[in-house]
């Protein structure tokens, strides 16, 4: 998996998204300089200049489709929703299916978490603790964390 971002004139981080594997990402996709790509696992990456149009609006399509999903989702009023909203995201593209819920198996610090949400790691730490105690997650060694998808339904009506 890796992460594509920018940093502000003032060190600030804005990510544009996480990627996996298959996926396709580079700046022939982004108008934005500096443009970074960040490795949170072992990535071995081809270089490629797709020749068709039609794959370059695919290529296109699905890399905006990310940043916009990431921007609805920091767009939420309430820092609870908004980290529901992420961990639901990173379930959908990243999870795998438990007894329990679904397991986000990545290695995401409470930083990386609040890049993504463009806040602080204090408020992404105390909105964790405060979503555990509601049920919603489980939280597992490592970074880790199981979501109850059930119990997010009815928190989010």
């Amino acid at each position: 998996m890796v992460r594509t971002l920018t940093y502000l004139d003032d060190g600030t981080p804005v990510v544009f998204g996480l990627w996996g594997s298959g996926e396709v990402v580079g700046t022939m996709l982004s108008h934005v300089t500096p443009y970074y790509i960040e490795s949170f696992t072992s990535v071995e990456g081809t270089f490629s200049i797709p020749d068709d149009l039609t794959a370059i609006a695919h290529l296109t399509k699905h890399y905006l489709r990310q940043v916009e999903e990431l921007m609805v989702i920091r767009s939420h009023k309430t820092m609870d929703i908004r980290l529901i909203r992420l961990l639901s995201w990173l379930s959908g593209r990243f999870g795998e299916s438990d007894i329990q819920g679904n397991l986000i198996n990545l290695r995401l610090t409470h930083q990386d978490l609040a890049e993504l949400l463009g806040t602080t790691r204090v408020t992404v730490t105390r909105t964790l603790g405060q979503i555990e105690d509601q049920g919603l997650i489980k939280r597992l060694p490592l970074g880790r964390i199981i979501l109850k998808e059930s119990d997010i339904w009815c928190y989010q009506i």
